[in-house]
């Protein structure tokens, strides 16, 4: 009796041994965190406004967690190839998305998304606003958004409006333009913020609304028509500029938020190690200043979180998702 009571404890032991192991091996690895550099994948092209966002930031948070945070790159279809690519990811924390309103637009741009942006991701919390800014080729003969309303309204057949490409927030701007004005234009997409930017700046377009991280310089040096900024106050890094609102296009607000992800099954230690380098990162001086310059506003704390950010996308998703679909804006 007593041989079978040491048997039946050992064969216990056997069997929850290499269990208690694999549990104590995962902590050590959770507390080890990080123990290698990270990867940050941005969805759009480098120098773009978004990758401006994600350099400042990775560098700030290097610091914290006193390993490389590494900004990669990785283009396509409107920042779903990244998210996708994320979303596949192995859960351990060192491959983190950047993405910005373009989670929320996805699923009613693309029918075929292979990843869910409120199901496929762990959330690590929001970054930064970025106004937008409307601008038209040097030479357009309207100087005001008044005059250009009616410009428009006269022209609808030959104005061309660019965008960044399908699920660009440039594009979104420029739909929710169209939709002010009544108007249905010529849009031309173009394969990132830089090229759309270029044919503005060289007169092959007429009008295209983009982040004040790209668009700021050449308001500055008067290269452009600016017609002004689409939130409902004047921005610190434009204080004399008008908002679309002032110049009479009633409710016209966006602005570009982002947010930080990981893989869905991520460690909660991990991800918290995650948002308290962001945060770490966000008070940091020179990121600080850095977005100052650009005209982005770095969110409140309670945004830096991952509660912040997955009510958000929620919430932005509630609201563009039936607009888009509406306007029946998508693609296979």
């Amino acid at each position: 009796m007593t041989a079978m009571k040491h048997v039946g404890t050992g064969l216990k032991w056997m069997v929850l041994g290499p269990i208690a192991a694999g549990l104590a091996s995962g902590a050590m690895a959770v507390e080890a965190f990080p123990s290698k550099p990270v990867t940050l994948v941005v969805p759009f092209s480098a120098g773009g406004p978004t990758d401006v966002v994600a350099r400042a930031l990775a560098q700030a948070m290097s610091r914290d967690l006193g390993q490389s945070v590494i900004v990669e790159n990785r283009l396509g279809a409107g920042g779903t190839v990244a998210a996708a690519y994320v979303a596949r990811a192995r859960p351990d924390g060192y491959t983190i998305l950047i993405h910005h309103n373009g989670m929320a637009t996805a699923p009613a741009l693309y029918k075929k998304l292979s990843y869910s942006p409120l199901k496929d991701f762990e959330y690590i919390g929001q970054v930064a606003d970025v106004p937008m800014t409307l601008l038209g080729r040097k030479d357009l003969p309207p100087a005001t958004t008044q005059d250009l309303v009616k410009y428009v309204a006269q022209n609808k057949d030959k104005v061309s409006l660019a965008n960044a490409g399908l699920g660009a927030v440039s594009q979104l701007c420029g739909l929710l333009f169209e939709e002010a004005v009544h108007v249905k234009l010529n849009a031309i997409p173009y394969q990132g913020t830089g090229p759309a930017l270029t044919a503005l700046l060289g007169g092959q377009v007429d009008l295209l609304c983009d982040q004040t991280t790209s668009t700021l310089p050449h308001i500055n040096a008067n290269r452009l028509r600016f017609y002004g900024v689409t939130t409902p106050k004047r921005i610190k890094a434009l204080p004399n500029a008008p908002t679309l609102q002032e110049g009479g296009m009633k409710g016209f607000e966006m602005k570009v938020w982002h947010g930080v992800y990981a893989p869905r099954g991520t460690p909660p230690a991990v991800t918290a190690r995650l948002t308290k380098a962001l945060q770490k990162g966000l008070q940091d001086p020179m990121v600080a200043k850095r977005l100052d310059d650009l005209g982005a506003e770095i969110v409140p704390v309670d945004k830096q979180t991952p509660e912040g950010l997955h009510g958000w996308l929620k919430t932005e998703s509630d609201k563009w998702q039936p607009l888009l679909r509406t306007m029946k804006v998508e693609t296979d």
